[in-house]
């Protein structure tokens, strides 16, 4: 089963039964086990036709398949290197299985080398063996899920604006503070305190904001007239919500050094950014920085430096998430319909399977 989404409409989604065809020679056949939703998966959707997250996973003409993060085993297999029964994490459909061509298998994992991949992001395109993985423990499978992706993804925005010194700016400022990217970020940043971090946040949300204690100061979308106009900033929208871009860019005017979008956690409120002032809105690409980061410190060097960076992580986090299963293309339209609207608790995190 594919669960798939009109890649014009968002809300319309369905569940359809492709035929099933032979494995070519190298080619394995993955059951996949489960997979976390958030509302960064939504985000996929949002852009799928402009950063190409629709290439992953094709589907029938105007529908898309979302990627999702997940676990599969091996049910068929036509490659010697690759048994029955092995596990694999990585880059998923929202599917019961998924074909791979594997290229460059190595001990401790392989990269896809269909062809319809072969011109998209190659972190999206590898898949790390569980079993060979130093230090694996099962029991953290569904926190990474969730959230390792998410936090590559603030890894990669607080080590860039590092790398560019906060573009002279004093404050960070974030948008959709609830989101697992946001306060991922926000974790990372609260530990340079050359610049403070403030969340920007719906009403509701926000006692659990400042409950995360990572940022310096929470305020309602509707209070930022309330920020010091004269602080320089960098702005990280994770809303995507066009009547916020202007207000922080209205607001902060000439201050707003960097303003990066990165997800559209409000994405029917997106729009136009022209005629803003400050910095041009830009969309914060990660795997740029992957790339760039790959050639100033190797690929093991950036290996390392992020895994030692989620571990602090995983470890200081652990007792605020609250992990729903759900199991069935009911419980998967269900997830995914509340991630669209915008109903899921930021607490929550959800694990699915269609299997």
């Amino acid at each position: 089963m594919d669960f798939i989404v009109d890649r014009q409409d968002l809300r319309s989604c369905r569940v359809v039964s492709p035929p099933s065809a032979p494995l070519a020679d190298g080619q394995v056949r993955l059951r996949i086990k489960k997979f976390a939703f958030t509302a960064n998966n939504v985000t996929y959707g949002a852009v799928g036709d402009m950063v190409g997250y629709w290439n992953f996973f094709p589907a029938e003409e105007g529908w898309g398949r979302i990627p999702v993060w997940g676990i599969a085993a091996v049910d068929e297999s036509g490659h010697a290197e690759l048994p029955v029964g092995e596990r694999l994490y990585g880059y998923l459909p929202m599917s019961t299985g998924l074909v791979l061509t594997p290229g460059r298998v190595t001990a401790h994992g392989l990269l896809d080398a269909a062809p319809h991949r072969a011109a998209l992001p190659e972190v999206y395109n590898q898949y790390t063996r569980l079993a060979a993985e130093p230090g694996y423990d099962r029991a953290h499978d569904d926190r990474r899920m969730l959230l390792q992706p998410l936090f590559l993804t603030a890894f990669l925005i607080d080590d860039y604006l590092d790398d560019n010194d906060f573009f002279g700016a004093t404050t960070v400022v974030l948008a959709s503070a609830s989101s697992k990217t946001a306060f991922s970020a926000a974790y990372l940043l609260s530990r340079n305190r050359s610049c403070s971090v403030v969340g920007l946040t719906s009403a509701p949300n926000r006692a659990f904001v400042e409950g995360l204690g990572c940022y310096d100061r929470v305020v309602g979308y509707d209070q930022v007239g309330e920020l010091p106009a004269g602080d320089r900033i960098v702005f990280v929208d994770m809303a995507g919500d066009a009547a916020v871009l202007r207000r922080v860019h209205e607001h902060f005017g000439d201050n707003v050094a960097k303003s990066c979008q990165v997800g559209l956690t409000h994405w029917e409120e997106r729009g136009g950014s022209e005629g803003l002032p400050g910095a041009r809105p830009e969309f914060f690409f990660a795997p740029s920085q992957v790339d760039k980061r790959r050639r100033d410190w190797g690929a093991a060097g950036f290996q390392e430096r992020s895994a030692r960076a989620w571990q602090t992580f995983l470890d200081e986090t652990a007792d605020w998430l609250e992990i729903v299963h759900g199991r069935g293309a009911e419980a998967v339209e269900r997830v995914y319909r509340d991630a669209v609207d915008g109903r899921i608790e930021p607490r929550q995190g959800h694990i699915l399977s269609l299997n």
